[in-house]
């Protein structure tokens, strides 16, 4: 059976990961999280303070860090490990997500993340959702859909998140921080937020996960069908 590479590109917040978590297992395709990469290394940028401005500590830092998933069978996904540790809810706080759009948007940063993602497919078979994956990473996939939602829509989301996670943090300090992250995200210079010429617009604003889900699928058979 023909495998695909499905790109989920889009803004924060608008369900990608979960999105692409629930197609990966339905089609029995491998998922990489790209933006928990970018997370990760900021995290190690923060712990290790290493300054964004200074191109030799990124690139020794770039060095140190070696960013592998692993499958967590009590969540039924993949964890994240930064050096063989789990960093997965770490990596979720809100302290990284008003870093990580600055992060991402160094050059270096940017091109040792698509050369490890790049290494990781090795065949088709696998859903990479993130904000360049169908403009950059795999301009060759088969499917890419880019995912938008309203901005207060996205933060309230952001805001159930981390709630649920024992994080309380004000509605309007989360749309900053979106807002900022989608002017730094589409404005940077290597792989920003832009939507593929033949990419599929998903506005997620009032749609459930389960018909995003059925809507990358239903692609993806339409797709299929014609290769």
């Amino acid at each position: 059976m023909k495998k695909t590479i499905i790109a989920l590109d889009g803004h924060s917040s608008c369900g990608k990961s979960t999105t692409a978590k629930q197609v990966a297992k339905k089609l029995g395709y491998a998922f990489i999280d790209t933006g928990a990469m970018y997370r990760t290394v900021s995290l190690y940028f923060h712990d290790n303070h290493v300054s964004l401005t200074n191109p030799k500590e990124i690139e020794k830092a770039l060095s140190e860090i070696h960013i592998t998933f692993h499958f967590n069978e009590h969540r039924g996904a993949s964890d994240v490990y930064l050096n063989g540790l789990n960093v997965e809810e770490e990596i979720r706080k809100m302290y990284i997500s008003q870093m990580v759009s600055e992060v991402s948007a160094i050059t270096i940063v940017r091109k040792a993340m698509v050369a490890q993602q790049q290494k990781m497919v090795k065949h088709r078979g696998v859903v990479m959702d993130g904000r360049d994956i169908g403009t950059k990473v795999f301009p060759d996939a088969e499917i890419k859909v880019f995912m938008t939602a309203e901005p207060t829509i996205r933060a309230a989301r952001r805001q159930q998140e981390l709630l649920s996670k024992g994080e309380m943090v004000d509605l309007d300090i989360i749309l900053e921080n979106l807002k900022k992250r989608d002017i730094i995200d589409s404005t940077r210079e290597e792989g920003p937020l832009s939507q593929a010429e033949d990419a599929v617009l998903m506005d997620t604003s009032f749609m459930t996960i389960d018909e995003q889900v059925d809507f990358v699928i239903q692609l993806h058979d339409s797709v299929l069908a014609r290769l």
